[in-house]
């Protein structure tokens, strides 16, 4: 069974009479007769019987036609989608990020991006998660960019970097050291330290801080996301070293100054080398790295 004979089949089906759906479909009738042959065979009943010149769906006919019809409409719909995801006047992107590049990085971009007229019909869909997860999923093509930490190892993945986010400690409102702006190290090596998980790209940036220092974190409890640290933290049970960002405001919490070598994170646009980017995906893909360079 093929598509062709599916078509073949609803055209007759239509028609009732072989020469006007072989005339319709541009085959000749032997092809049209052969066809129906062989796919009536394979189905094991028969789809038409005669009546007078015409042809008229037997019982099995009618019923299989049902399921065809809703077949070939559910491929057409899948074609129309596929047509406006890589139009170029619109089309779609499938972004993911990891969460503290979602609380003003992102917006700014796609707003920006949505000031270009040219732009204003790509639409986005937009997911949150580690680095790990993030590439696991652009691999397996659920995503068409995403922004993450570097990875090691990584050969199938172009890894742009695209700005960098400064790193800050976080301490209870009530805790000793809310009282200064800035810390060091040797200032929180000392308290009990909610980080995040080993999956985490921040998780290795945060280490190498450590280790450089030759100091262990008496590590807590581990997180994947920012946000449950911080509440953890603003639950006065440790201490914490996050990135910069506006949600912050949103714990009970002082931010303190990282006084400390390489306290920064770079950020990453992600995608997966020699894949086919449809042209909205390349459009947004290009944007970024052009806006991010003049910034």
């Amino acid at each position: 069974m093929n598509l062709n004979q599916l078509y073949y089949f609803k055209t007759l089906a239509e028609l009732e009479h072989y020469t006007k759906a072989a005339e319709k479909l541009s085959i000749s009738q032997p092809t049209l007769s052969h066809s129906i042959s062989t796919l009536e065979q394979e189905l094991g009943a028969f789809l038409f019987e005669k009546q007078g010149r015409n042809v008229v769906l037997t019982k099995y006919g009618r019923i299989y036609l049902f399921y065809v019809e809703n077949a070939l409409h559910q491929l057409e719909l899948g074609k129309n989608q596929i047509e406006r995801m890589v139009s170029e006047g619109g089309g779609h992107v499938d972004l993911a990020y990891m969460a503290s590049v979602g609380t003003n990085f992102l917006p700014e971009m796609i707003s920006a991006f949505f000031e270009e007229k040219k732009n204003k019909n790509i639409t986005f869909s937009c997911y949150e998660g580690s680095t790990k997860n993030l590439i696991y999923n652009l691999k397996r093509e659920k995503y068409d960019l995403i922004f993450c930490s570097h990875v090691e190892n990584e050969r199938d993945i172009e890894f742009v970097p695209v700005y960098e986010q400064i790193l800050i400690a976080i301490v209870p409102i009530n805790h000793p050291l809310a009282e200064k702006t800035k810390v060091e190290l040797k200032d929180i090596s000392g308290y009990p330290f909610i980080s995040y998980t080993k999956e985490s790209g921040m998780r290795k940036i945060i280490d190498d801080l450590f280790i450089k220092a030759e100091m262990i974190p008496n590590v807590l409890c581990q997180f994947e996301d920012m946000n449950s640290i911080a509440g953890l933290v603003a639950a006065n049970q440790g201490v914490a070293i996050i990135t910069d960002n506006p949600s912050i405001g949103n714990y009970n919490v002082k931010r303190l100054e990282l006084d400390a070598p390489h306290s920064k994170r770079q950020v990453y646009l992600a995608y997966v080398k020699n894949r086919y980017l449809p042209p909205s995906v390349q459009k947004f893909k290009d944007f970024i790295i052009k806006r991010t360079k003049q910034r």
